[in-house]
């Protein structure tokens, strides 16, 4: 038995973990690389193993990090089955098509524009294909993967169906039980229940750790930040931007919105929700009640928690290209969370220059993307070509986090130890993968000072379990 790092080891992007139980070849999650363009090109691929090795996918969630080179596999030719939770398979179906859109569109873009000849890494029937492999389960429910592997998904409280893994090996008579965390969430976000640890106990664990060296404001406390900023933005007469993952953060902003408005916390401005693809994930959201975390007083007694007077959802390219010729304040919510493609970039390279407006960054900014640019108050943006001058306001809410602090993770790792001894092992090895090296290195130290075995693997790592 043998778990190799492939994709997110030392890095945030591209997640995918490769496990070998004798002969069987399992992938956990196979994510987009992003960044760089071209060193993520190169990246996206390169596959993790050749198509023909591969018995079966298990997939923690639906964002493009952790599922975005799916349709990659499909189209070079792999025929197996792919585990996730039903509310991940259905947002699957939004995302990937939309990132097939995306690479069409830039594929296009490069060749008219700058004569380059970029073939897309799959294209939107390659997406839909994909969805003809996707199984999905239950939480909290067996099922066999492969021969010597069975799984079982737990809440772990990061969007809509995100999933932690609990995975049994068995091979000549050996036995290992593995815990993959995918993304965890955190304890109080809007809408999503709670994580909740795998309470079996484990060998082995691998866990991410994206905000390994610091601490969040409370998901309270970034909703009152939230207001002031709208509040603050209003009363210039500017606009707050926000760029916003269309799964998950955009929905959250527009329960809080409704909540503050309803509070009278904010002005009665509007608000844009500037995304296809967001339009379509809060649709997905309607049809998973089930998934919902049942305590908020909102979700009880609200029958649709994102259709209110002052929120506009906006499809067409000409309903979203009029918003930049308003005026008056508002609230606009474009995707992509990182600023590198979509609609924000537009609502930017007009909106930049204006001090009046904020923009608004709610999510990890991996390293090179624009969002990180933004974060660090660059002077001057590249957008579409073009330097922008940065003169808006920036303001960064780690409160909005859909990731777990370091706090937290330390919290959920003590409660997967404590949930059950596996096999006679009192403390599980710990693999902190999803993370940049400040964070891990920072996460792994406190880890160690509570007995915990840790490892910090490279890209390519192999470890025998």
């Amino acid at each position: 038995m043998h778990i190799e790092f492939s994709g997110a080891a030392q890095e945030v992007t591209g997640s995918c973990h490769i496990l070998r139980v004798g002969k069987r070849t399992v992938l956990l999650d196979c994510g987009m690389f992003q960044g760089r363009r071209s060193e993520s090109r190169e990246k996206n691929r390169k596959l993790p193993v050749p198509i023909d090795e591969i018995d079966a996918i298990v997939l923690s969630h639906a964002h493009i990090d952790h599922a975005g080179r799916l349709p990659y596999l499909v189209a070079q030719g792999y025929t197996g089955s792919m585990w996730a939770t039903s509310a991940t398979r259905d947002l699957c179906a939004i995302m990937l098509a939309d990132s097939a859109h995306i690479q069409e569109k830039d594929a296009e873009h490069l060749a008219r524009h700058r004569g380059e000849q970029i073939e897309p890494l799959y294209r939107m029937e390659d997406a839909t294909r994909t969805l003809e492999h996707m199984i999905g389960m239950p939480f909290h429910t067996w099922f066999k993967v492969t021969d010597g592997v069975d799984a079982m998904f737990t809440e772990a409280g990061h969007i809509l169906g995100s999933a932690s893994v609990v995975l049994e090996l068995r091979e000549e008579g050996h036995f290992r039980r593995v815990v993959f965390s995918g993304d965890v969430g955190r304890n109080g976000l809007p809408i999503i229940r709670d994580p909740q640890p795998p309470p079996l106990g484990a060998h082995v664990i691998l866990c991410e750790s994206t905000y390994g060296n610091r601490d969040h404001e409370s998901v309270e406390g970034a909703r009152d930040q939230l207001a002031r900023v709208v509040r603050e933005t209003a009363s210039r007469g500017g606009r707050v931007l926000i760029p916003a993952f269309a799964v998950g953060r955009t929905q959250e902003l527009v329960y809080d919105l409704h909540l503050l408005r309803r509070d009278g916390k904010i002005p009665d401005i509007p608000i844009y929700i500037d995304s296809p693809l967001a339009t379509n994930a809060t649709a997905v959201f309607a049809m998973h009640p089930e998934a919902y975390d049942h305590n908020e007083a909102l979700v009880r007694h609200t029958p649709n928690l994102f259709d209110f007077p002052m929120v506009q959802f906006t499809r067409d390219v000409t309903e979203s290209k009029r918003l930049n010729s308003m005026h008056g304040p508002m609230i606009i919510i474009a995707a992509s969370g990182m600023v590198e493609s979509g609609r924000i970039l537009h609502h930017l390279r007009s909106g930049a220059t204006d001090p009046r407006n904020t923009i608004l960054i709610v999510g990890f900014q991996a390293e090179h993307t624009l969002g990180r640019r933004i974060v660090e108050r660059q002077s001057r943006l590249r957008i579409f070509g073009e330097e922008v001058p940065l003169a808006a306001h920036v303001e960064v809410l780690n409160g909005y986090s859909a990731h777990a602090d370091r706090t937290e993770l330390h919290e959920w790792l003590r409660r997967v130890r404590t949930g059950g001894v596996a096999e006679g092992r009192g403390t599980p090895t710990v693999y902190l993968v999803h993370g940049e090296a400040e964070a891990q290195d920072a996460l792994a130290g406190q880890l160690r000072g509570d007995g915990f075995a840790v490892q910090i693997p490279a890209p390519g790592t192999r470890v025998t379990l």
